[in-house]
């Protein structure tokens, strides 16, 4: 039976996890607190993937690993590094195929739509170190793709839209947020995101480059006006954010001072080509309304 090891208890973690159970196919996840989905084929272990040993130990004998994990925000330059190297010996290690996901940090900032072929050219703390995982691990010669995604939206999110304006619509309120609200912007799915992570583990043509999870493109009012319509709110009201509102939410957790070096450039749509995901991996968007469907509470209006 195909066996796999999953790095990391997030959502995508447990979705993907799912994904290859109904599949028939075992899996392991492994993450500090032992936890994820519930599922006969799914095992869930307690342990520390930055104890190499320990992980090499657990992905013996496996097809894949696959890894979702990633150090709290603030502390990715000095964690990463520490994380990614022990990730990379356990599939020198065991043999396994390795998939990684990703986002779109390590581009740096881009004219025009982000493709997979760009080069990684970001010069800030997070973005360096989002691309320097998968160019050590590109380089290493190990069988190892990466799959990017964009800000998360939908069931399970963790995100800009998910913390500061899913709320705030449904509940008929102000939503203040760190970005133009009538911008595009690129958003992707945790379901999505999970199928391009299961598409290509299979697909031998995946290995050796990056995927681009598919997204719904538009803007962040136009999004959360999807959302009051499914839920029947009000018609929301979306504000950008002033530098000392974000100042002021940085002095209550580190991820929020951390947003300066991520925030596109005023007047700069965020545009993900994910064209070569449907082409080759054969998975598309997930239709809009479908997505935020998932966190509307209570029957459709």
């Amino acid at each position: 039976m195909t066996s796999h090891v999953i790095v990391g208890r997030g959502a995508a973690a447990s979705r993907t996890a799912l994904l290859l159970a109904e599949d028939g196919e075992r899996v392991r996840m492994i993450s500090r607190t032992g936890r994820g989905p519930d599922h006969p084929l799914v095992e869930k272990v307690a342990a520390d993937a930055t104890d190499t040993d320990r992980l090499t130990e657990l992905t013996a004998g496996a097809d894949t690993l696959f890894t979702t994990a990633a150090p709290p925000y603030h502390q990715w330059p000095e964690r990463f590094p520490v994380l990614s190297a022990s990730l990379l010996s356990a599939v020198r290690r065991t043999g396994a195929a390795y998939v990684m996901l990703g986002n779109h940090y390590g581009y740096g900032p881009v004219s025009g739509p982000i493709s997979p072929g760009l080069p990684l050219a970001a010069t800030g703390p997070k973005g360096r170190a989002r691309a320097r995982v998968w160019e050590e691990a590109a380089a290493s010669g190990v069988k190892v793709t990466e799959v990017r995604a964009a800000q998360f939206y939908g069931a399970g999110a963790f995100s800009v839209f998910s913390l500061m304006v899913q709320g705030q619509v449904l509940a008929g309120r102000l939503a203040l947020v760190p970005q133009e609200p009538d911008v595009p912007h690129s958003y992707s799915a945790i379901g999505d995101t999970a199928r391009t992570l299961v598409a290509a583990s299979r697909t031998e043509q995946a290995y050796g480059r990056a995927w681009h999870v598919p997204t719904a493109t538009l803007s962040v009012r136009e999004l959360a006006g999807r959302l009051a319509g499914l839920a029947g709110a009000p018609n929301p009201r979306v504000e950008e954010m002033t530098e000392r509102d974000l100042t002021m939410l940085a002095f209550t957790e580190p991820f929020w001072a951390e947003l300066h070096e991520v925030l596109t450039e005023p007047g700069h749509p965020f545009v993900v080509d994910h064209s070569e995901t449907g082409k080759i991996l054969g998975v598309h968007a997930t239709p809009v309304d479908d997505v935020l469907g998932e966190v509307v509470p209570g029957p459709r209006v």
